[in-house]
């Protein structure tokens, strides 16, 4: 099995080059290190079967010629900063609806017929039912990125009815552990390095979400592409329980500075975008006999030391 993986300098796309290689699959990373970082491919680099191409998913071509002799697509690439894109509301349609679009029509003309893609609870919006099975509707997104990941499932579901391709999608609940290069565990270790005494919150603590670290992400989807073969497989994937961003500062303040104080900036959300509520029903693959290792509480803390152990984060202390 030869496969592509987008986005695989990144978070999660790096230890998931990994795992492939592990697992005796043929694997070429594509990213273009905007987000991603080469440092976090090093591990790779020992496996004969192992390529990295630089480019940028916006360029067709380039994604045409990567297409090339691949079996098999995990789709992982996109602006993983969720924030931004209230700044720059272009950047999901660029790095995420149309990118995505690069990657199917790539696919359509390299005859490739099978695609990994990394959806998101944010298409959900602010759902009233929790905790929220795969089945809820309407979807009414309130970020762009969660309105161009849900463009993104459209586009890859009239690709596989069209061109025959099978398709995996998977929601993640908030993705946590090593090779972050942004997020709240990862901006907490940050601000506690810079400003020990005193930890900002974004919002009132009270915001809850699902996490899974992201050990238990790649088991799950590999688990999800081993057991369901239909043409479209769709499933979210979350620990069990949900976090407080209240709990997760906490946890942080432990590990990093026991006696310093939070301040929250008040308001139930984040910043614009954010749902604040989210729980989602990770039950649909956990029937087929897949259960993460760890609940939302434990991927929390278990991502608290794999950061605080990565070392460099850019902080000089």
């Amino acid at each position: 099995m030869k496969c592509l993986v987008t986005g695989g300098a990144g978070f999660i796309g790096s230890h998931l080059c990994l795992r492939l290689l592990r697992d005796g699959q043929d694997v070429v990373a594509l990213d273009d290190l905007s987000l991603g970082q080469e440092k976090f491919l090093a591990p790779c680099r020992d496996f004969k079967n192992f390529k990295f191409i630089k480019a940028d998913l916006l360029d067709l071509e380039a994604v045409k010629s990567a297409c090339t002799g691949i079996n098999r697509v995990w789709h992982l690439a996109a602006n993983s900063d969720i924030a931004s894109g209230g700044a720059r509301t272009d950047i999901d349609l660029k790095i995420g609806t149309i990118a995505t679009y690069n990657v199917l029509e790539a696919m359509r003309s390299a005859s490739v017929k099978e695609i990994i893609f990394s959806s998101t609870s944010a298409i959900y919006g602010e759902a009233t039912i929790k905790p929220t099975p795969e089945s809820y509707g309407p979807l009414l997104p309130i970020s762009f990125y969660g309105a161009s990941k849900l463009a993104c499932e459209a586009l890859a579901t009239a690709f596989s009815h069209n061109y025959e391709y099978r398709v995996w999608i998977y929601r993640f609940a908030n993705i946590v552990g090593s090779h972050t290069t942004h997020g709240a565990i990862h901006d907490f270790i940050k601000k506690l390095k810079k400003s020990p005494g005193n930890l900002e919150v974004l919002g009132d603590g009270k915001q809850a979400k699902s996490y899974l670290h992201v050990s238990d992400c790649i088991d799950g989807m590999i688990f999800g592409l081993e057991k369901s073969k239909d043409e479209v497989n769709l499933f979210n994937l979350a620990g069990q329980g949900i976090c407080s961003v209240a709990q997760l500062a906490e946890s942080v303040i432990a590990k990093v500075n026991p006696s310093a104080k939070k301040i929250f900036t008040g308001g139930s959300r984040g910043w614009k975008g954010d749902v604040s509520q989210v729980h989602l029903d990770g039950t649909k693959l956990q029937d087929l006999g897949f259960k993460p290792k760890l609940d939302s509480l434990g991927a929390v803390k278990k991502a608290i030391e794999d950061i605080l152990n990565d070392g460099d984060m850019g902080i000089s202390t």
